[in-house]
């Protein structure tokens, strides 16, 4: 969707690939970035909005809608782990990803390599989190560029009015899960 909007924005679907937490791939079909069309604008806004400031960079979406079957799996890798907080447990109901309400995106230079961003996508610690940043850089486990990347994509995101997630730089939803719950249906395969 968000291609349709802005073909400079990138999509590596981390999913369709076995390079992920799991080890394998977990959207044998899926290769495409499916957003909500609220969200897919918001990304493509943001991506103009790069485009002005840096064109020498681009939005690169790592995750968007999410089936439920597929979260399952991913949450019957983490139970009992101390993993499990990182994903979201179906039994609570649908994550945002479920309804096509969040993504996961990162910054890439224009040759499509991902800048530095502390932690890989996925990274299950606290180096991920958002809430203590200047900490990390403080105790030398993210670098002053690192900061300044996750500080200029939460920038662009948050100026289209899209929610940060305290435990991964890279996850932005757009709307609460609640609302979501109440206006949506989940995708499931």
């Amino acid at each position: 969707m968000c291609k349709r909007l802005d073909s400079s924005i990138q999509v590596h679907l981390v999913y369709s690939t076995p390079d992920n937490f799991a080890g394998r791939i977990l959207y044998p079909d899926i290769h495409k970035a499916f957003l909500l069309p609220q969200l897919a604008q918001k990304i493509a806004a943001a991506q103009r909005e790069l485009q002005s400031m840096r064109p020498d960079l681009t939005l690169v979406i790592l995750d968007a809608v999410r089936p439920l079957s597929v979260q399952r799996t991913m949450f019957s890798l983490v139970q009992g782990t101390p993993r499990n907080i990182y994903v979201s447990n179906p039994r609570n109901g649908p994550g945002l990803h479920n309804y096509g309400a969040a993504v996961d995106i990162t910054l890439a230079d224009t040759a499509g390599n991902l800048l530095p961003m502390g932690t890989e996508f996925d990274h299950f610690g606290q180096e991920s989190h958002i809430d203590n940043e200047g900490g990390l850089l403080a105790s030398g486990l993210i670098t002053q560029q690192e900061y300044d990347n996750r500080r200029l994509l939460r920038q662009l995101m948050r100026n289209q009015g899209l929610i940060t997630f305290r435990s991964e730089w890279w996850h932005f939803n757009l709307m609460s899960r609640t609302r979501a719950h109440q206006t949506l249906k989940p995708v499931d395969l």
